[in-house]
């Protein structure tokens, strides 16, 4: 596959995987989640990789979730797969199934779907600029699977509830503290970190690392099914005028009134 949307890099058994959409925010559309897809598969099976590295362009955002601009009521294109037209559980499941380590390297902005793959990568090291956060409930969506179940086993219940329902806006010292990331570093320190990183895990035994990932993943695995039944609700609910009003209060620059819509 040709990339548009992401940049990808080999080196010194690092994979790097650059989400390349700086002007919004490196929001994902259909087909950066294929080619995510692709990378991951690409990377992960690659004999000579030994950790992959998921980032975004520029020094705004690691990545700020589904473009809003390409949903209207549900997402999707020409030729566009997964249940809501975009395979976003695909991409989930394959940064899970790889047998190396996927390391988010988070400057700025990690919020929705952006702030639901950094908690799926096995670690994250964030610059001390970084923001986390999920917007679902106030944009007329949710993520029904890894994004909010696996969440919680992350950083608890209550925490998780919080992020969720809430929609409010981290700082990386407390993603930090409520153990959403492993550490933080001064924005111009975090290459060198990453890549320090990077160097021990290439040194590592690399079958022992995917036994170790498997075995951690595999007390969560039901989380998959929960989210591939969840991903076949949201695909009604993104139908539905009160999905659609979010969107619209948002190209509308208004407070969403979702409540009109109850019962």
């Amino acid at each position: 596959m040709d990339f548009t949307d992401i940049l990808y890099d080999e080196a010194d058994g690092v994979a790097t995987i650059t989400i390349n959409r700086p002007k919004v925010y490196n929001a994902f559309r259909p087909r950066t989640t294929v080619e995510l897809i692709d990378a991951f598969s690409k990377a992960g099976w690659n004999r000579d990789i030994g950790v992959i590295v998921l980032t975004g362009a520029g020094d705004k955002a690691f990545c700020t979730g589904g473009d809003q601009s390409d949903h209207d009521g549900q997402y999707g294109d020409d030729g566009a797969r997964g249940t809501v037209g975009m395979p976003v559980e695909e991409l989930h499941s394959v940064i899970r199934d790889v047998p190396k380590p996927v390391i988010a390297r988070v400057r700025g902005y990690a919020i929705g779907g952006g702030n639901v793959l950094a908690t799926i990568c096995d670690l994250t090291i964030a610059s001390d600029n970084a923001i986390f956060g999920q917007v679902g409930p106030k944009m007329g969506s949710v993520d029904p699977g890894f994004g909010t179940a696996y969440l919680a086993h992350v950083v608890g219940e209550k925490k998780a509830r919080e992020i969720w329902y809430l929609c409010r806006r981290y700082s990386a010292a407390e993603a930090l503290e409520m153990g959403l990331v492993n550490k933080i570093v001064p924005d111009d320190k975090l290459d060198d970190e990453v890549a320090s990183w990077c160097a021990e895990i290439v040194q590592r035994s690399p079958t022992a690392i995917a036994i170790a990932k498997r075995s951690f993943n595999a007390d969560t695995e039901n989380i998959r099914g929960i989210g591939a039944l969840g991903m076949q609700a949201l695909k009604l609910y993104y139908e539905t005028a009160e999905s659609k009003e979010g969107v619209q209060a948002l190209n509308e620059k208004r407070q969403p009134d979702f409540r009109k819509y109850v019962g």
